[in-house]
């Protein structure tokens, strides 16, 4: 660690295993495919992509000492990642995420972030011993979060002054988990990245848009948001403005990872010096090179 980092990725670093298969799927189906492991997590994902943007992420996580833990910290380091603020336990098991891929995309999703939820708080320890910062000298980069972090931390995390100069960026990693980002819209901080499903749970009602959707998530308190809509339009909102603008088209091959390319992107174009519409097409078309297969860039 000889510099600061240009980014902290706070939330999930895991193994992914991947199941794909070019048939479509039924419960219960039975099928030929590629089974892959690979880095994943919705803060690791993040990482991995704002690296390839030439930024130098650090990663806030909880990560155990098994093997497992031995070999992710080991690839992580690899990608460019900085592994030094990682909360490596004894006890706890690294954690994964499984999910299995058709034609249509995502069929089902198993998420085994208990070891994150476990640690808690402790994974913030470098924002409170001086290492990054302390309630007096808050760390005041950006600061990419996860939903896999528990309600309670998200919401000490809401109003906690250790984040009071850091400019939030917060993702719910799953629909399951969109509801842990209230806090967030009640404290009125950050910039929310969600899809149409996650925004209609957050406002307890259901979008046939993203723009709509975007427009009611900063009438409840949001500052400001993004919502995508797979393929369709998406749209940014804040308190000043709204704008929009649709994804290229792509063949789909794969959609694990895509929101999470999507928000680095974002990121990344801002901390560029892009423009609010400029920054937006350059997520779209980094997420839309992801779910195609290729590399985003």
């Amino acid at each position: 660690m000889t510099r600061a980092p240009d980014i902290l990725c706070i939330g999930s670093v895991l193994w992914d295993v991947i199941g794909r298969t070019a048939s479509t799927m039924r419960p219960g189906a039975d099928v030929p495919g590629r089974i892959t492991r690979l880095p994943g997590g919705v803060a690791l994902n993040i990482a991995i992509t704002l690296a390839r943007f030439g930024l130098r992420p650090a990663l806030l996580s909880a990560v155990g000492r098994d093997a497992e833990g031995d070999d992710l910290v080991t690839e992580c380091a690899r990608l460019g990642l900085e592994t030094g603020y990682l909360y490596r336990s004894e006890d706890l098991p690294t954690d994964r995420y499984m999910a299995i891929e058709d034609t249509g995309g995502l069929v089902a999703a198993i998420a085994d972030a208990h070891s994150l939820e476990a640690a808690g708080s402790k994974i913030l320890r470098p924002l409170s011993d001086g290492t990054l910062g302390n309630a007096q000298t808050p760390y005041d980069g950006p600061v990419a979060l996860d939903g896999n972090l528990t309600e309670s931390l998200l919401a000490e995390i809401a109003g906690h002054p250790g984040f009071a100069a850091a400019d939030l960026r917060i993702a719910p990693a799953s629909p399951g988990k969109a509801e842990r980002l209230l806090p967030f819209l009640r404290a009125g901080r950050g910039t929310l990245y969600v899809n149409l499903e996650e925004a209609g749970l957050l406002c307890q009602t259901a979008f046939d848009d993203a723009q709509t959707a975007a427009q009611a998530l900063v009438a409840r308190g949001a500052a400001r948001v993004l919502v995508t809509n797979g393929g369709k339009l998406c749209a940014e909102a804040s308190r000043t403005e709204t704008l929009s603008a649709c994804p290229p088209e792509v063949l789909v091959t794969r959609v694990t990872g895509a929101g999470d390319t999507f928000m680095a992107a974002h990121i990344a174009a801002e901390r560029a010096g892009a423009g609010r519409a400029q920054a937006l097409d350059r997520a779209l078309a980094a997420a839309a090179a992801h779910v195609s297969g290729e590399i985003a860039s």
